[in-house]
């Protein structure tokens, strides 16, 4: 299922159904590659499995924000045109929550998956794997997770505890598997 969900998802990005036969009845498409498939197919879980080599700085993270980030999440993530990155510790059970990776996100792992597949707005997946982490560290230091001579690696990451990691349940559909 999750191969040919990843296909359709190749296919929608070129512009052309990767699904379809290229005899179908509109001759349009092929059948995406393994190869095309693994270049999408970059899922960082909580527990580590996943992340690929590279290092990043929290100070390497700052001047890369300062870069590709803050005109959208303001110079400290503080918000701007997109979302707040940093603050609201302590608001979730308040009438105004802010949902921000500090206080709201309960694995470090899903900060940089998300900005490895989707940031910067403008040129997605244009990080490499150091500049993500690095990236990933400068966020996780703003929201006070980490000091500002930490680093991070594939090793490193799954263990910052993240404040609300105990703040969710597990799926209880019977269909669901475990862990998911």
């Amino acid at each position: 299922m999750r191969r040919e969900f990843l296909a359709l998802l190749f296919g929608l990005v070129l512009g052309r159904p990767a699904l379809a036969e290229p005899a179908g009845p509109l001759g349009l498409g092929h059948p995406a590659s393994p190869e095309q498939i693994a270049a999408w197919d970059i899922e960082a879980r909580p527990d580590g499995q996943g992340l690929p080599p590279g290092r990043g700085s929290v100070r390497e993270g700052a001047s890369l924000f300062a870069a590709r980030c803050a005109g959208c999440h303001g110079a400290r993530g503080e918000g701007g045109p997109a979302d707040a990155l940093a603050g609201g510790q302590g608001s979730l059970a308040t009438a105004k929550p802010l949902r921000t990776v500090g206080s709201f996100w309960p694995y470090a792992t899903t900060l940089f998956d998300y900005v490895r597949r989707a940031m910067p707005f403008d040129a997605p997946q244009s990080l490499s794997a150091g500049e993500t982490y690095a990236v990933s560290a400068y966020v996780l230091h703003l929201n006070g997770l980490l000091p500002e001579e930490a680093s991070l690696d594939a090793a490193s990451l799954p263990k910052v505890a993240m404040p609300n990691r105990g703040g969710f349940t597990a799926d209880p559909r019977p269909d669901v598997p475990a862990g998911r």
